[in-house]
């Protein structure tokens, strides 16, 4: 399939493939990937507006729980008042004492005013002996049947609820409802505490999203707009058809928007039932301010689009332009005519291309004017040719010639009588074949050995024993082991030239070979003129250059160079030397168990 579209490609002219790969490559993932970031960003400000409300909910639970602590407090002190008990389960002789003990009595209206969050307190008794003051109420047969008196009845424990109050014209009030035992006097009564309504409206009054505050009974006891409290949560559009929210997170429609609610409940201590929050907010209002800049943004990318598609467009119809012309030149090209000129300027590629055609032209017509002197610079070639291999054949020498003379000096050294010179020159002609015969390939150690001990016997020979002496000194077990040729001679025609050069009596050169397990260790020491510091460093920043300098130690350059590039860095030579003590130079190899490397 790829191969088939690319094959396709292949006939679409270039300004029309430009464009559907812009098309392909640009502006399709930009406008994906715009849709993709939109939805994304349009998400994102939901999730913070949802977790705003819950951060709003979570607030507002705090808030209400303080209020609601109030009275709690307040009421469990009322429970183990005495002058409260006392005035409660006295049996009055008259009205007067009655009236008396109600002004003696003032924890009430002191309650009242000092807690905002406290708007009245009243307490239910049967007393018959007690007046209505609305304070102390007489339990009647509609107060014994009414709801809130008998969850009194079920448990211990508080009862929450949105209550009519008598004493304030039947309005009705969050109340806190809570049974009041007297264990000495074997009675009880109810205590009834309404919460002041302004401080249940403050904690919803500022808040950004529509909130409620739902009683047991789904009775709106406070709410951002105030219109709504004492309505049931039923009657509201949203929860119609609804008995009981749990809680939780929904998504409905409210006034034919979508939006999002998020319910909680708080349940205060040492109560049987608590109230519910709720906050609502419509998804639209949210995301409008995301959408429009989404939106905008999505309309600056398309223009910018468009624009960048306009500009694509007219760049890819010149450069079809440019690149028809240079065709049309390479098609008169093709028919002969060596006199066309492209006349395409600029330093891009085409241009690039229309000058490197001018070029080739230009070549071709050189060469053509070339071709015409072809026979004659032939014979000339030729000519050259034949002398340079008459002078060749003149400067060679035959190997086996210069061995035949040297074996002849030698015959004739021995008849005379100098068998000392007759060895030398036999060393020499077998040190010169040695060298002549040196190869690419590997040679052992005791080869290696043989020409070192030829080369030292002749210097030996030249100098004098009492100038010039050597010790070899080569493990058995090194003997067979094989090398790259060549490589320890030079370190040894090196001691012998430069350290011996100074030396005039009791010069020595000693050779080490050594192998353990698979190291190679080779150490040529010479207690010559030695080197300075400073003539040391010289020496091994000379070995460490990569081109050859003329009038430096070539040798040991190519001995150390070859090391390495074989054997790794740490095979390289390593020199000691001090002035008037001698040089020492070393390496050593890792065979890898191997005997031939």
């Amino acid at each position: 399939m790829i191969r088939k579209i690319f094959s396709l490609l292949d006939n679409v002219r270039l300004k029309k493939k430009l464009f559907i790969s812009y098309i392909v490559v640009a502006f399709v993932p930009i406008v994906i990937v715009g849709v993709y970031l939109t939805e994304q960003f349009r998400n994102h400000v939901l999730e913070q507006a949802t977790e705003q409300s819950y951060n709003n909910v979570e607030r507002i639970k705090t808030q209400l729980e303080d209020v609601v602590q109030r009275p709690i407090d307040i009421s469990g002190v009322l429970m183990s008042d005495t002058d409260l008990s006392k005035i409660t389960n006295t049996q009055f002789a008259s009205t007067y004492e009655v009236v008396e003990a109600y002004q003696n009595y003032r924890s009430f209206r002191d309650y009242i005013n000092l807690y905002s969050e406290i708007y009245n307190i009243r307490f239910y008794m049967d007393n018959p002996t007690l007046l209505n003051n609305w304070e102390f109420i007489q339990i009647t047969k509609d107060i014994s049947t009414s709801a809130w008196y008998n969850y009194t009845d079920q448990s211990g424990l508080i009862y929450w609820g949105y209550i009519p109050d008598e004493t304030k014209k039947n309005e009705s009030f969050v109340s806190l409802v809570r049974k009041v035992e007297f264990p000495l006097y074997r009675s009880k009564g109810v205590l009834v505490m309404n919460i002041n309504p302004a401080a249940l409206q403050n904690i919803v009054r500022q808040e950004t999203f529509d909130t409620y505050i739902i009683d047991s009974s789904n009775i709106i006891v406070a709410a951002k707009n105030q219109q709504f409290v004492g309505k049931q949560l039923s009657e509201l559009d949203f929860s119609v058809g609804r008995s009981d929210w749990e809680i939780g997170q929904y998504e409905i429609e409210v006034d034919g928007h979508p939006s999002r609610i998020i319910v909680e409940e708080l349940k205060p201590q040492y109560s049987q039932n608590g109230f519910k929050i709720m906050s609502i907010f419509t998804i639209d209002s949210i995301v409008e301010g995301a959408e429009r800049i989404s939106v905008q943004g999505l309309l600056i990318i398309l223009a910018s689009l468009l624009l960048s598609m306009v500009l694509i467009y007219a760049t890819s119809s010149l450069l079809s332009k440019r690149i028809l012309s240079l065709v049309k030149n390479i098609h008169k090209l093709g028919t002969g005519d060596l006199t066309v000129t492209s006349t395409i300027a600029g330093n891009d590629e085409v241009g690039l291309l229309s000058r490197q055609f001018n070029n080739m032209v230009s070549s071709i017509r050189e060469l053509m004017d070339r071709v015409r002197d072809t026979e004659n610079q032939r014979n000339q070639l030729e000519l050259r040719q034949g002398e340079i291999k008459l002078k060749m054949m003149a400067s060679q020498i035959n190997p086996h010639f210069l061995f035949n003379a040297l074996e002849s000096i030698r015959m004739h050294a021995h008849i005379k009588g100098d068998k000392e010179l007759a060895s030398i020159v036999r060393m020499l002609g077998k040190l010169i074949r040695k060298n002549l015969e040196v190869g690419s390939g590997s040679v052992k150690i005791a080869d290696e050995v043989e020409v070192i001990r030829y080369y030292l016997a002749i210097q030996q020979f030249r100098f004098g024993q009492e100038r010039l002496d050597f010790e070899l000194h080569v493990d058995e077990a090194a003997l067979e082991t094989k090398l790259p040729p060549l490589l320890i001679q030079p370190i040894v025609e090196n001691a012998v030239v430069h350290g011996m050069d100074q030396v005039l009596e009791e010069g020595k050169v000693t050779i080490k070979i050594s192998l353990e397990e698979d190291k190679l260790q080779v150490v040529i020491a010479d207690n010559g003129t030695g080197m300075d510091e400073a003539r040391m460093q010289q020496v091994i920043e000379m070995m460490n250059q990569q081109d050859e300098v003329e009038g430096t130690r070539i040798g040991l350059r190519n001995v150390h160079q070859r090391l390495i590039s074989i054997f790794g860095d740490e095979a390289g030579l390593h020199i000691a030397s001090k002035p008037g003590e001698g040089t020492t130079v070393s390496f050593s190899v890792h065979m890898g168990g191997q005997t031939d490397v």
